[in-house]
């Protein structure tokens, strides 16, 4: 795996190794109980977009996460036919760090680029313990969580086929494509996006920050109003 070139995908691909800075914590921990970092990143994410709701800024929060987790799996998976093992002991985390210094992987030991396996590595070891976590600290519903993650997966494949056919790369393209409708294929995942375009069927919730609007993916067309939407 040549984690150089994938940095050159875009940031949410890009991932550091070796030792974790002074603020990084392993993500097991946060799965374990640990939540002060959750907590910190929520309340960051909910200052910048000066929003007083919470479940907002936790949906924000969990959706670049989520976009990270499943961009350092699929990326490679389509590149090169495996993916850097996530272990939550070994990939560790400073939610005060924006992408790419957020994530910090102590040890790189390559695992198959199935669909079981990222599955199993990211839906399973990651994004369903975060999505506890979140829960056990924020009211935010499951749906919406997991309407997060088919998002962030549709956007890790849609900058991996501009990159793919940007490089004359049309295998990667397809694989990326292949390994994503694997993954949607499941019953937490399934129906979390649709159509050709992967158009979301829920809502992040952004809009409802001062001067938020529409994400380029979002199920509404316009902003429902902040009174009457849920």
């Amino acid at each position: 795996m040549d984690l150089e070139e994938l940095s050159s995908i875009g940031g949410f691909f890009a991932l550091r190794t070796g030792e974790p800075g002074d603020g990084h914590r392993p993500l097991g921990r946060l799965y374990a109980g640990g939540r002060a970092p959750l907590i910190t990143r929520v309340d960051l994410v909910a200052a910048r977009l000066r929003t007083p709701e919470r479940r907002v800024a936790a949906s924000v929060a969990q959706l670049g996460l989520a976009a990270r987790l499943w961009s350092t799996a699929l990326g490679p998976a389509a590149l090169y036919g495996e993916f850097p093992e996530p272990d939550p002991a070994a990939l560790w985390w400073d939610p005060a760090l924006s992408t790419p210094d957020d994530l910090c992987l102590r040890e790189v030991r390559p695992r198959p680029g199935t669909v079981e396996d990222i599955r199993e590595a990211v839906q399973y070891g990651h994004l369903a313990p975060l999505a506890q976590a979140l829960r056990n600290d924020v009211r935010v519903s499951p749906r919406l969580l997991w309407g997060n993650a088919g998002s962030a997966l549709a956007g890790a494949l849609r900058e991996l086929d501009r990159w793919a056919r940007a490089h004359g790369r049309p295998e990667v393209a397809a694989r990326a494509a292949e390994l994503t409708a694997g993954l949607l294929d499941h019953p937490d995942l399934a129906g979390t996006v649709g159509g050709p375009s992967l158009r979301r069927t829920s809502c992040c919730l952004y809009y409802r920050c001062p001067g938020g609007g529409l994400c380029g993916d979002c199920v509404f067309d316009r902003p429902p109003s902040a009174a009457g939407a849920r």
